[in-house]
This record gives structure tokens, sequence and C-alpha cells, in this order.
């Protein structure tokens, strides 16, 4: 039978194939070959290698051969265009058990920086579970316990990546796994899908209040780690979690106010450089000022005045102390007086904070705190310069020479540096048994940018991050020795290298109308400040490589490690 003369055959589409007209062939075409299966009615034999398939029903698509391109693609190809490959996405497997040698924020970190669909349900430790246990699970309370942990680390500073690897913990230890934390400045939400049949369950809690008490914070963090270890049920969690919001501060007001002023009094010798019968005086005059400036602070605290408005007051004293000082030929330092005012004022805790969430990924918290910095910076310049400006209108002899001294005393600069950090971590409310670590990094730190930057030769900036660089690396040890966080055994000791003399000699250009040197000086201290925090948060980077990450418990071969993912969120296009 002829091709033309054969019954017409369904067409891909399931629809009535269209004759062929012999006269319709143009003859300089070549014929298309025929084709076993579509124009004949012979049926075409399968391959014997074609393994079986269920008929597809009448009227189907039937599936689309794969071209050899698609079969040749990696899976990481496949993964970068944004598709499953063909071969699946492997599921990784992580700790199954209590925390281990592997503290609770790297564990959950491995699991914040996994893809939801790539994150494995069950980390925790194996034991029955019961067919009620998840009708009897409680979720909105136990998403509102999250909320409330969450809440009180980001209130004391804590990183939005840790804060975020918190949340997950909680969740994951009580049978919520498919849960995605949320952080932001003053805003954090969690959102629990328990299937995808089911409506997602979604809660937020804005954070109104911050508060400096690492004691608290501490208190915080062994709590996630006992309920990440599942040794705490929600029950317990709850009446923990209100023993530690209702215990008082570890130090009392009065004693805050005079370590305020011992603060300032130590920044004096810091920059100073000698002791002399001089030194002394200009000590008290700091003392003096730094307390007076945290009383006013703290009245208009009392009126519910905004924080700007708080620095601004602060700043005063020290600055009019340093002019009364100045109008004399017995050159007492004035200027002395109002860099060491400036150390006790400057916010280095939320400096680190912005920058380590910049660094990190969490761009839009970043830029809230990096905001919340410049302000209060703002708010010290202001403050200073009102008083500076008046001065210079009355022709106060200040020397800011008198504030670069450099490391010249190093015994009595490296003694100075290190009251410093005492002072500076009482103010945070850091526990009596973490002072002493605390004071010892500081040291190291004040040290190193010595040796660095005046033995070495080494810019001062360059100096700045690497003495912080260290700092972060032996704060992050400390932490993991004490089993807390890192913020206590860092914020107050990177005090000593904060930037007060390049900022105070800024703003006294600006005053003295000498607008190129002041934007020369303000940009430096921006310059080491920026080092300070990057140093900070790479030496904490740092200390992690050589951590041990969490591989499974008594049979780690069976449970294979799950690399920390890095904070990518974009490619830069």
């Amino acid at each position: 039978m002829h091709p033309a003369d054969a019954p017409p055959t369904e067409g891909l589409l399931g629809h009535p194939a269209p004759t062929v007209e012999p006269a319709t062939v143009i003859p300089l075409v070549p014929p298309v070959p025929e084709t076993r299966g579509l124009l004949s009615p012979e049926p075409e034999p399968e391959p014997e290698a074609e393994p079986h398939r269920e008929p597809a029903p009448e009227g189907a698509r039937p599936a689309r051969r794969r071209s050899v391109a698609e079969d040749t693609l990696t899976p990481e190809e496949w993964r970068a265009a944004g598709y499953t490959p063909p071969t699946g996405i492997p599921i990784p497997e992580l700790t199954a058990g209590a925390p281990g040698e592997a503290p609770w924020p790297d564990r959950m970190r491995t699991l914040l920086r996994t893809p939801m669909s790539e994150r494995p349900a069950f980390e925790r430790t194996a034991r029955e579970l019961h067919p009620s246990a998840a009708a009897t699970r409680n979720v909105p309370r136990i998403l509102d316990l999250t909320l409330r942990i969450g809440e009180l680390l980001l209130a004391s500073g804590e990183a939005a990546e840790d804060v975020e690897a918190a949340m997950l913990g909680i969740a994951h230890a009580y049978r919520l796994d498919h849960c995605e934390p949320q952080v932001t400045f003053t805003l954090i939400g969690i959102s629990h899908q328990p299937s995808l049949v089911e409506p997602p369950i979604t809660a937020d809690r804005v954070v109104r209040r911050r508060t400096s008490d690492y004691t608290r914070l501490n208190a915080v963090y062994e709590l996630v780690a006992d309920i990440t270890a599942e040794k705490v049920t929600v029950n317990d969690a709850y009446r923990r979690l209100a023993v530690i919001r209702r215990n008082r501060h570890p130090y009392p007001a009065w004693m805050l106010a005079l370590t305020t002023g011992l603060l300032a009094g130590a920044a004096t010798f810091l920059v100073g450089g000698r002791i002399d019968d001089k030194a002394w005086l200009v000590f008290a005059s700091a003392f003096v000022a730094a307390v007076l400036g945290d009383r006013l602070a703290s009245m208009l605290a009392r009126r519910r005045l905004p924080e700007f408005y708080q620095f601004v007051a602060a700043a005063m004293p020290a600055a009019a102390s340093g002019i009364i000082l100045s109008f004399n030929d017995w050159g007492l330092r004035g200027s002395v007086v109002i860099t060491g005012g400036l150390f006790a004022l400057l916010p280095g805790r939320a400096l680190v904070a912005a920058v380590q969430d910049g660094l990190t990924g969490f761009y839009i918290t970043a830029a809230a705190r990096l905001l919340e910095v410049i302000y209060l910076v703002a708010g010290i310049v202001i403050g200073v310069m009102l008083i500076l400006y008046l001065g210079v209108g009355f022709e106060a002899k200040l020397r800011p020479d008198e504030s670069l001294a450099g490391v010249s005393y190093p015994p009595v600069q490296l003694a100075a540096a290190m009251l410093l950090t005492l002072a500076f971590a009482t103010l945070l409310q850091t526990d009596r048994r973490s002072l002493a670590l605390v004071t010892l990094n500081s040291g190291i730190g004040w040290a190193s940018y010595g040796v660095l930057a005046y033995n070495a030769g080494f810019s001062p900036i360059v100096a700045t991050g690497v003495a912080a660089g260290l700092v972060g690396l032996f704060g992050q040890l400390m932490a993991r020795y004490r089993n807390g966080s890192a913020l206590p055994y860092v914020t107050a000791a990177i005090g000593p290298l904060m930037p007060g003399s390049a900022l105070y000699l800024g703003m006294l250009s600006f005053a003295q109308g000498h607008s190129s040197a002041g934007l020369v000086s303000v940009s430096r201290a921006a310059a080491i400040a920026m080092a300070l925090a990057i140093g900070v948060n790479l030496g904490g980077e740092i200390a992690r490589l050589f951590m041990k990450l969490p591989v499974g418990g008594e049979r780690p071969s069976l449970y294979p490690v799950v690399p920390r993912r890095a904070a990518k969120r974009t490619r830069g296009f």
C-alpha cells in the first residue's frame, strides 16, 4: 500500500494527521525519510533497553525525550540555573543528639545557612515519638517562647545571625521542623509551615527596649543550650525565662556612675601617656565631668527624651572641663580631658554589631544599626562642638597634640587600657567571673597595637585591624571555654582601641575653621572604627575555622560533616 493511501494516524497533540497529497510535493525538496509508527499502520517495536513505562492516558501529551545537552549538565549547573538536578538534591544529616562538643550557635548556623528544602528534619536526639505527640504540641506557645528569647538576644546587641540561629534551634528542639525565622533591627518574626496543604502559622514581636546586660545575655545562652539539648520542656523554659527577666542587674546605679568616671579617668592616662603631678588633676577633672554627664543623661532619660539628646548632654561636661583647664599657663592638658570623655561615650557595641550584620548578609539590620551609630556619634559631636565653639571664641589654649602622645610610656598605658576595659565591662553588666578574662583580652589587644604601630611602623589603621582581630579571636575562644556569648569578651576589650583622639582632633579643627584638616581627621576616625569592627568579626570567623563541626556523636562515620555555608546573598550582579 502506498503511504498516501494509508488511513490517517493521530498526531502528537491528539488531532488527526493531515492527508498528504502527491500533487502537493515540491520536487526541489528531498522527501523526508519514512518514519515507522507515524504514517505506517505497522507498530514500531520498542528497544530492548527501554525501561517499562505505564501507558499514557488517552489524549495525554507523551513525555518529551531529553536531549544530549540536558543529559550532560552537571548538578552544579542545574543548581546554578535554579532547577533541581535530574539526580535530585542530596539530603545531608546533622548531629543526632545533644550538642556534644559543638556549641549550639555552630550547629544552628549550619541549619540556618542551608535552604529549607535541604534541611534535615531530625538532627536531635533519637527517641520514641508517640502518635499523639504532634497533636499535643502547642505551636503558638512554642513560637511565642522562641520570639521572647530572640527579643532578649537582639535587645542585648547580639548579631542577627546568632538571633536567628537561636530561634531556629528552639523551634527544632520542640519538633517544629519547617520554620523560618526573620530578624530586622526592631522586628523579629518566625513562620511555621506544617505541610504543603496547611496554612502557615506566623508570629512576630517588636523590640522596643535595648539593654546592656551581659549577665542576662549569658543566662539566655545557657537556656538556649539546654533547650537545644532537649533538657527543658516548654513550661520549664517559660519559668526560667521569667526568672531571667526578673533578675536585677549585678551592679547598682551608683556604682555604674562612679565606673563611668573611672573609665574617663583611665582614658586620660591612656592618651596622655604619663604620670606626673598634673596627670592626677586631669584624672580628677575627667572623673567628675564623666559622672556629671552620666547624671545629666539619666535625668533626660527619665524625662523620656530620645537617646540622641542624652548623648548631647553627656558630652558637654567633659568638653567644658577641658576648656576650663586650658585657661591658664600651667599646661593642665585640657584636650586630654575632652578625649577621655569621648572614650566613655563612643558606641563601640553598636558599631561592632552593625558591621558584623553587614558581613554576614543581614543588610537591613546592618544599615539600621549603622544609622543608630551615626546618630549617637552626631549627638556626641554636637555636644562637644557647642562647647568648643565657645572656648575658641574666648581664646582657649587647646593643644590637640596633648592627646596624641602615642605609646610613650608602655607600662602606664597598658595598665590604663586594662583599667578602662574593666570599667567598660562593668558598665555593660558583665558577670563578675568574666571580668578577669575580659581585662586580659584587652591587654593582649593593646600590646599588639603598640608593637605594630610604634615598633614595627605599621599604619594605625592596619595596627588597629590586626589588634582587633586578635581580640575577636581570643574572645571567641574564651566564649567557647565558658559556653557563652562572645560579646562580653570582645565589646569591652576593644574600648582602648576606639578612635577618640582622631575624632576630637577633627572636631577641634572644625571649631577652629580648618575644614580640610577636620575632614581628614574625621575620615581617619571612621577608617579606624571600620578596621576595628571588621577585625573583631574576622577574628571570630578565624576561631570558628579551627573549631570542630557537628559530626555524629558516637558513630561519626554515619553522619557526614555539613560545612557552614557562606553568607553569600548575591554574586555581585
